[in-house]
């Protein structure tokens, strides 16, 4: 089993969409954490917005990467350039270092429509990145 752990800013939007979408696609394969080099709660609408393609983030906290710095990683990815930039150096020299960017739906501003659609557009993407992950190192 591979242990993946998922970094963003806040730990509050991406980084626990990433976590989701990881966790129904690795099944058994790998236990996934998450985490934020701050943060920021867990965003109510990233939580919304998964409940829409059936995956709970209800129980999930906002966590800072230092809780996890004695797990040795198989998998450390970040999901926005901010926390790629300021992520800590782990003990884990094995662990494969992956970045995407994706873009930050909580900081919208605009209409509660244009805000959903911002949300479903970046859940989608993660999604697609988290299934190309999956059968790419875990299958």
């Amino acid at each position: 089993m591979k242990s993946i752990l998922v970094l963003c800013t806040g730990n509050s939007c991406r980084s626990q969409i990433a976590h989701g979408f990881l966790t129904h696609y690795a099944g058994a394969k790998a236990v996934v954490y998450s985490a934020g080099i701050e943060t920021h709660g867990v965003n109510p609408r990233a939580i919304a917005t998964m409940k829409e393609v059936a995956i709970d983030l209800q129980g999930h906290s906002s966590n800072l990467v230092d809780e996890y710095l004695e797990i040795p990683f198989d998998f450390i990815i970040s999901v926005c350039d901010l926390a790629a930039e300021n992520c800590p150096v782990f003990p884990s020299k094995t662990a494969i270092r992956l970045h995407h960017n994706f873009s930050d739906p909580s900081k919208l501003q605009g209409s509660e429509e244009e805000i959903q659609a911002a949300f479903r557009k970046t859940r989608e993407e993660i999604s697609t990145y988290c299934q190309d992950f999956v059968a790419k190192y875990l299958d």
